[in-house]
């Protein structure tokens, strides 16, 4: 007896392990759109799967040992699926970018991506979403991401809204990045920024 669709997809899917997430597009080698489309829809249905949004599925890990349950993907896995289905450039923003530097503790309900592609949210649940912002290239031309988390970070926090304490966390940042900044990526960022990382690399020890 052949294996059904159902049973083809789930089979390569738990090859790949729990955790991944993944749009239907990857699929679309098992039969027409409208038929994977169709079998992801059951998995989910049965619980197998999680629907996060339109195209996007999930096969979850579980917590069994605090009984957590189903565990969610982060939004930073679903924005790259995304991502890589549109075939666009993203990069984090707002919040988010503040959070991986450090410089803000603050958990929106939507994250920020800045895209090359069009302006759009993504709902996922609980009222929480991804918001993809779009930029002109030149905002995604840095070579260094963490040049491009900077400023990035920076620009949402604003020149005026510096404080020393964010000045305080992005040294401890950049002493993990001694070598400074090329001149291309130091050319990207708005002057004051510039200003401001060149001000901190004076202020870093010197290595012995």
């Amino acid at each position: 007896m052949s294996e059904s669709i159902d049973d083809k997809i789930l089979k390569s899917i738990k090859k790949r392990g729990r955790g991944i997430v993944f749009s239907t597009e990857e699929y679309a080698h098992y039969g027409d759109p409208d038929t994977v489309q169709k079998a992801l829809s059951r998995m989910a249905r049965k619980g197998t799967l999680l629907h996060i949004c339109h195209g996007i599925y999930c096969y979850p890990k579980v917590d069994k040992k605090l009984g957590l349950g189903v565990l969610y993907p982060t939004f930073e896995a679903i924005a790259q699926v995304i991502a890589k289905r549109d075939k666009v450039k993203i990069f984090p923003a707002g919040a988010l970018a503040q959070n991986l530097l450090g410089l803000s503790t603050q958990v929106p309900m939507n994250v920020v991506y800045l895209t090359d592609g069009s302006n759009r949210k993504v709902n996922i649940r609980n009222g929480r979403g991804i918001l993809f912002r779009h930029v002109s290239p030149k905002k995604l031309a840095f070579n260094d991401k963490l040049a491009m988390l900077i400023t990035t970070a920076l620009r949402d926090i604003g020149a005026k809204n510096v404080t020393d304490e964010h000045k305080s966390q992005l040294k401890k940042v950049l002493e993990r990045h001694p070598e400074p900044f090329s001149i291309h990526d130091m050319k990207l960022m708005p002057l004051w920024i510039r200003n401001l990382i060149a001000e901190l690399y004076e202020q870093l020890s010197p290595t012995h």
